[in-house]
């Protein structure tokens, strides 16, 4: 098998990178997903804030070493075999699945902070951000936190007024300028998605 190509998707908590990486993965059938959400480190070791608070919006909550290592395992055609992580739901989620990832002809690469270290973005083909406006961002992260992770209301907007907002001015917009693409996604990413599709399935 040949280089693959491999496709940095990033942008802001709530911008829509999930929801664009899901439907560009529906629609190029030889991409394997690598994603940041299963390298964060455990509960005990994560960042605290001033209230004792554990942060998960900065760099250090990821294990960003082991994130690159497996990157270049499956760059080199190799497999992965990781755990899926669970944001702490342990009740919700006591036996957490593992996951094996092959390598394939295009690897797309998702997490707020894909652009942060250079030995990552270095190994990426096409960097692609994804733009939302503030309130969009809010809302989204609401009822995700909300329905599918099972924080209270004040539980998320404590940490999107703490963690969240501060973590996306200082590292994740600032990061647009490595892109290579900006999508916005203020009501839809449609044309973006056609785009990116036929360069992918070429």
């Amino acid at each position: 098998m040949s280089k693959p190509t491999v496709v940095g998707i990033t942008g802001g908590s709530g911008s829509g990178k999930t929801l664009f990486m899901k439907e560009l993965m529906q629609q190029v059938p030889d991409a394997a997903l690598h994603s940041m959400d299963n390298y964060y480190i455990e509960k005990g070791k994560q960042p605290k804030d001033k209230s004792g608070i554990e942060n998960f919006d900065t760099p250090q909550s990821i294990n960003q070493n082991k994130f690159a290592e497996d990157l270049k395992k499956l760059i080199a055609g190799e497999s992965i075999e990781l755990t899926e992580y669970t944001y702490n739901n342990e009740r919700d989620n006591p036996n957490p699945k593992k996951i094996k990832i092959d390598s394939s002809p295009v690897i797309l690469v998702e997490g707020i902070f894909v652009f942060h270290q250079e030995k990552v973005r270095e190994l990426l083909d096409l960097k692609l951000y994804i733009e939302a406006p503030d309130y969009l961002m809010m809302k989204r992260r609401i009822i995700r936190d909300s329905k599918e992770r099972g924080y209270d209301l004040d539980d998320v907007l404590y940490r999107y007024e703490h963690h969240v907002t501060p973590a996306y001015k200082q590292y994740i917009e600032p990061s647009k300028h490595f892109a290579d693409l900006i999508i916005p996604n203020h009501e839809h990413f449609e044309n973006a998605l056609k785009v990116i599709t036929a360069f992918l399935n070429q």
